[in-house]
Order: structure tokens, then C-alpha cells, then sequence
């Protein structure tokens, strides 16, 4: 029996649960959960937001822990070593998207909270293709955030090809947006970050921003008309998003990593004119996981964490829930 925390009604407490697994699939990895960070997505799944949650439910997807068993099938992994699990738990292996390494693309990839019990436990079980190993000189206690934030805000600089040399500008800093400075800030880039919040502007400078844009200031904004290489937009509201457009360079691209709840109303001219573009993009696959992992520990880059003991469960969820996160919070043993 896997002991976990589960609510059972959306938005409802957490609590104690055990769930039986079954037998380890073949190609399944069962892992002893040292630490999970605590996401948003934890929280719209747990209040039934999107409204396919399933109950009893337990959340959890950016696990850090060690292996505990594998499948008689699983060659990569061994027991006792350091692993992550993010946003998703398996794959289909036999579509185009899987075979060209976009596994974060496949249409049947399968949450690790949806359909099955996340990180909120003392174990948890998924296929082996999609945990990745931790390297050395990654903090343990810290890491999880990096399995789904981290990795959002880098898939774009391996997508794209983003050279060292762009002008980059980041829309939020928060716990998606204070990871992007991090990781632009050493890929190179010349790293803006637009932020409405003068309280984080030292912040972001030390975080890796070279320069902070008061985004509420209009003036600011029309002055860095033709700046940018690239934008990414790590919040989830409604902004002027023709007033960034137009600060994007020729060949710019506006890239949104934050689900905006309205339909963007952007004219067509702008993007024709300079040959800008507008896209998004959901998680890494494992490779680009395995490499951010990788980038990080090169480069010291860590999450700014708060931590919160396990049976803490319900008082660090709310936390996050009230946006009080300062940046990112995490469940430790």
C-alpha cells in the first residue's frame, strides 16, 4: 500500500489516504518521494478547474526522489539513485511525436495527476521514459520546481534556437518568470524584465535581469519600440499585448508559457510587417528536461523556495492558492 495525502471533493482538505498500486509494470519505475514542489496546476486540478479531476485526488507533479524498484524491462535506472517526475507520467512510444523526442507533444502522454495518484506520497509510480535523472550538483530539496517551471521557461531557448546574443524580455516575474532571468541571463542573453512591481526590481536585477521595465508605464514601453528578439510571458492575465508586440525586433516572437484566460487581441499588420510571430509552448520532453537539469547545474540555477514538511500539506497548498508564494513552495520529508 502507497500512503499518500488525497482530497475527496473539489477544494477540499487533504488527507491521509493509501491506495493499492498493483504489481510494477514492466517498464514502470516505483520512487521513493524525498521532496515535491507545490504548483499551481496542483491547485486548479485539486478545485476542479479544468473540470476532469478525478477523486479521491492526490496531487502532485514535480517529484524528486530516489528509485525504489523497476520494471524487469527498465535498463536506464537503478535502484537508489536520485530521480525526477513532471508534469508527465508516460507516453504513447509509437506516434511521430514520440519517435522525433517531442514526447511532451504526444497526444495520449499521461498526467501524473490526472487518472492516476501524483508526488503527495511516499511513493509514486510512472513509466520509466519519463523520469529523468537528477545530476550531480542539483540541490534535491529544491529541485522539483525545475520539473515544471523550470523546464516551461526552458524549452523555449532549445525550440527556438535562441543564441546567446538575443535580446530577451520576460512578462512576470514570479514563480515561472524568476527562473526564466536565471537561465537567460546565463545562455547569455541580454535579459529585460517587465514587471508592474518597482518592490521587485532589485530582485529581478539579482536574479540575472540586466535591465527592469516598469510594464504599467506606457512611455517605457513605446521606448523599447523594436527591442526584442524574444518575449516570453509567464502570467496568466489579460495584458495590452499589442503594446508588446511592438516592441518585439523584425523576425521577433511574443511566446507564451502562461495560460491567458482571454483570447488575444492582436492586429495582423504588426506580425506581417516585421515578420513576428506569436506562439506557446506546455513542458519539455524528458530529453529537454535531462538537459535543463543538466544547464542548471552547470550554472548554480535553483528555484527561490519556501518549504513546507509534508503533514504541512494543506497550510503550504493554501499557500500558494492565496498567491503568497514567494517564489516557489516545497514538501520535504
Amino acid at each position: 500500500m502507497i500512503k499518500a495525502y488525497a482530497a475527496t471533493t473539489p477544494g477540499g482538505p487533504l488527507e491521509a489516504f493509501e491506495y493499492d498500486p498493483g504489481p510494477l509494470g514492466s517498464h514502470e519505475v516505483e520512487i521513493d518521494v524525498t521532496s515535491c514542489g507545490i504548483c499551481h496546476s496542483d491547485v486548479s486540478m485539486l478545485d476542479n478547474d479544468w473540470g476532469f479531476t478525478e477523486y479521491p485526488f492526490v496531487p502532485g507533479h514535480e517529484v524528486i526522489g530516489t528509485v525504489k524498484q523497476v520494471g524487469n524491462q527498465v535498463k536506464h535506472l537503478r535502484v537508489g539513485q536520485y530521480v525526477g517526475l513532471g508534469w508527465h507520467s508516460g507516453y504513447c512510444e509509437t506516434c511521430h511525436t514520440c519517435h522525433s523526442g517531442d514526447h511532451n507533444l504526444c497526444a495520449s502522454a499521461q498526467m501524473t495527476i490526472g487518472g492516476r495518484h501524483g508526488g503527495f506520497a511516499e511513493q509514486v509510480r510512472a513509466q520509466a521514459t519519463a523520469v529523468v535523472p537528477l545530476p550531480d550538483g542539483i540541490n534535491h530539496d529544491s529541485a522539483g520546481p525545475l520539473l515544471c517551471g523550470g523546464v516551461t521557461v526552458f524549452n523555449p531557448l532549445v525550440q527556438f534556437d535562441i543564441p546567446p546574443t538575443a535580446k530577451v524580455g520576460v512578462i512576470g516575474i514570479g514563480g515561472l518568470g524568476h527562473l526564466a532571468l536565471q537561465f537567460l541571463r546565463a545562455w547569455g542573453c541580454e535579459v529585460t524584465a517587465f514587471t508592474h512591481s518597482d518592490k521587485k526590481r532589485e530582485e529581478a536585477l539579482s536574479l540575472g535581469a540586466h535591465h527592469v521595465l516598469n510594464s504599467s508605464n506606457t512611455e517605457a514601453l513605446e521606448a523599447a519600440a523594436g527591442r526584442f528578439d524574444l518575449i516570453i510571458s509567464t502570467v496568466n492575465v489579460t495584458l495590452n499585448w499589442e503594446a508588446y508586440v511592438a516592441t518585439l525586433a523584425p523576425k521577433g516572437r511574443l511566446h507564451f508559457v502562461g495560460a491567458a484566460l482571454e483570447p488575444l487581441n492582436i492586429g495582423v499588420f504588426p506580425l506581417i510587417m516585421g515578420q513576428r510571430s506569436v506562439s506557446g509552448s506546455p513542458v519539455g520532453s524528458p530529453a529537454t528536461i535531462e538537459k535543463m537539469f543538466a544547464f542548471a547545474a552547470r550554472h548554480g540555477i535553483a528555484p527561490v523556495t519556501e518549504t513546507y514538511r509534508f503533514d504541512q500539506v494543506n497550510e503550504a497548498i493554501n499557500r500558494v492558492r492565496e498567491g503568497k508564494a514567494h517564489y516557489r513552495v516545497v514538501l520535504t520529508r
